[in-house]
């Protein structure tokens, strides 16, 4: 007997070893979001097996006996009608507030956050560091730090999913959406794609990697050195020709670029915008569509010009100025 139970003991743990029931918690808010999921999980199954014994019970208790037999008739029972709305409700309010503490808590990522930039393409993942190192369908990041991803798709609508981190966010074209995760855990974790894409929609997976701070560092200074997302901003911002309007000392037709990311900007319509990621590239691609006030709108639109990843390395230039006044390139 004492055999066939360490035989049965080892058997199912190597049936869940074989079936995960869900995958690993890996980042600070996968935890807290499994409570949640279980509670919601333990609650329907308490409601479920209620009502249905108690169909059970009273279809036997009072099934009909005889043809002659007529149940009573009840009109309206006061303290069975209160317990059936305040305890559905008590319980959906505190649902209700613990689920938009979550979402509140995880909507805006920690301001030391490391920034990650993604285009989604059909069929991969194109992810790039502030440094400079570029990735395909995999990501590199050190444990215990937040990441936020700043995301956008060169195409269609694709999903980035990562399971192990309980985060989910769509990939949009023409918008930039964000999310942001704090890995726990040292190891590999599957990245999907969780919208229909096309054609090869299943291909588009990929791997999260997390590793220690020294393995990440190392990790960064063996990759080949490439200029950073803001230098080659910068040398595409002279390219194109942009310096001889956005002069730092605001002369020129356009106004003066240095400290504008992140301080509230107000349009000629009177209305305030915050001068995000997501207004800087609207800005580049539909200049027409952001009137500032005291300037003539004779900026051309770059829209078909650069493609996504140059957007990203023109917000991420603009992004660098800062309070700091620009250096012209020789």
């Amino acid at each position: 007997m004492i055999a066939f139970s360490h035989l049965m003991f080892d058997s199912g743990c190597s049936i869940r070893a074989l079936i995960p029931l869900h995958p690993p918690a890996a980042s600070s808010i996968a935890h807290d979001f499994d409570r949640l999921h279980y509670t919601l999980t333990a609650i329907t199954l308490f409601f479920t097996i209620l009502i249905f014994s108690i169909i059970f019970v009273f279809m036997v208790k009072y099934r009909r006996r005889s043809e002659d037999e007529r149940a009573e008739q009840i009109i309206v029972n006061i303290p069975l009608e209160i317990i059936w709305t305040v305890f559905p409700m008590l319980i959906c309010a505190g649902l209700f507030v613990w689920a938009s503490a979550l979402y509140v808590r995880n909507s805006r990522p920690p301001a030391a956050s490391t920034e990650i930039f993604v285009i989604g393409k059909q069929w991969m993942w194109h992810l790039q560091h502030p440094e400079g190192p570029r990735e395909i369908d995999e990501l590199h990041v050190p444990v215990n730090v937040p990441v936020k991803l700043t995301m956008t798709s060169q195409d269609v609508i694709h999903g980035f999913f990562i399971p192990a981190f309980r985060i989910k966010k769509d990939v949009v074209p023409g918008r930039y959406t964000q999310i942001w995760f704090k890995a726990t855990e040292v190891g590999d974790y599957h990245l999907f794609c969780t919208q229909y894409c096309g054609a090869g929609h299943s291909k588009m997976i990929g791997w999260i990697h997390v590793m220690e701070p020294t393995a990440y560092a190392a990790w960064l200074a063996g990759n080949e050195k490439n200029p950073s997302m803001a230098q080659e901003g910068e040398r595409l911002f002279d390219d194109l020709g942009c310096a001889g309007c956005h002069t730092p000392n605001n002369t020129g037709l356009g106004p003066s670029l240095v400290g504008m990311y992140g301080r509230p900007e107000k349009l000629r319509d009177g209305s305030t915008r915050m001068a995000d990621e997501a207004l800087i590239r609207q800005a580049i691609v539909n200049p027409d569509s952001v009137p500032l006030p005291n300037y003539p709108p004779v900026m051309p639109t770059f829209k078909g010009q650069v493609d996504e990843e140059q957007v990203i390395e023109l917000v991420a230039y603009i992004k660098s100025l800062g309070a700091q006044e620009r250096t012209p390139n020789p």
